[in-house]
């Protein structure tokens, strides 16, 4: 680590680690280990383990209580993950230390802002971050100054950012007549109540995201999490209706990487590669 003296964090960055350091507890039986938690997931590894090879070393944003620093760990590769909440990285470390220890995997308390202070001994073959973790990031172009320096040439970046136009949450709030929730993304920027803390999340468009990260970083490739399988709030919808939700999943995955689906789904996830300028 530098030991640079850098402005303090934003209120908002630090009211985002406080409040997941509220829900920290809760977060794996939530989301982690609900079946829409689950079958996000999966599907978004199955493109992580595609980017991602035995032997990098890989750098993971807003990596919450570790779940896929741990998976990519046992593919041998190597993680060092961050993450804003000391809640969450204390419940990862625990984790890892349980289950795990000999996994090539390092938690550290380090706010995405934060990432320019480190100071690796070489550069990082990629960095991820999933599951909205750089929605509640307002800077992007911060964090892609900083990731230029951190990850080498060739080298990979994989980001799932909630979408800004997710289809499937339209209909559902439309069915209730909530349409104030229903456009609730659209203009790209809402409050969202988590741990009791009130937090900007951004929903910034695959264009926004594209232009933040260049000319350094080139989008390669985007595909749909959440094009038919139900946001994460609708859980109990899924519990009840198990079948319903298998034919669902099936679904999704022959349609999230086409044109129009994949641009509709309740996450994006991008894949970026560094070229040399």
């Amino acid at each position: 680590m530098s030991t640079t003296t850098l402005p303090p964090l934003s209120p908002a960055a630090t009211n985002a680690g406080a409040a997941f350091d509220q829900i920290a507890t809760e977060y794996d039986r939530v989301f982690t280990d609900s079946l829409i938690g689950r079958a996000q997931r999966d599907a978004v590894w199955k493109v992580l383990i595609r980017t991602f090879k035995a032997n990098d070393n890989i750098l993971e944003l807003n990596c919450g209580t570790g779940e896929d620093a741990i998976f990519l760990g046992g593919k041998g590769i190597s993680v060092f993950a961050c993450d804003a909440s000391q809640q969450m990285i204390s419940i990862a470390e625990q984790r890892l230390c349980d289950q795990l220890p000999s996994f090539p995997v390092v938690f550290c308390h380090l706010p995405t802002e934060r990432i320019k202070e480190l100071n690796p001994e070489t550069m990082f073959d990629g960095a991820f971050s999933n599951f909205s973790g750089l929605n509640c990031i307002d800077d992007l172009c911060a964090v892609a100054a900083s990731l230029t320096n951190l990850v080498k040439d060739g080298g990979h970046l994989f980001f799932c950012f909630s979408n800004r136009f997710c289809l499937i949450e339209i209909v559902h709030y439309l069915m209730r007549g909530q349409w104030r929730k229903a456009k609730r993304r659209w203009n790209g920027q809402a409050i969202a109540t988590i741990g009791g803390l009130q937090l900007p999340v951004y929903y910034p468009s695959v264009r926004q995201i594209r232009r933040y990260f260049a000319p350094h970083f080139k989008l390669r490739s985007y595909l749909g999490v959440g094009v038919v399988i139900p946001p994460s709030y609708c859980e109990e919808w899924a519990v009840r209706h198990r079948n319903a939700f298998r034919v669902l999943s099936l679904i999704e995955k022959i349609i999230a990487e086409l044109p129009v689906f994949r641009s509709s789904g309740d996450h994006i996830v991008l894949c970026f590669k560094k070229v040399s300028q």
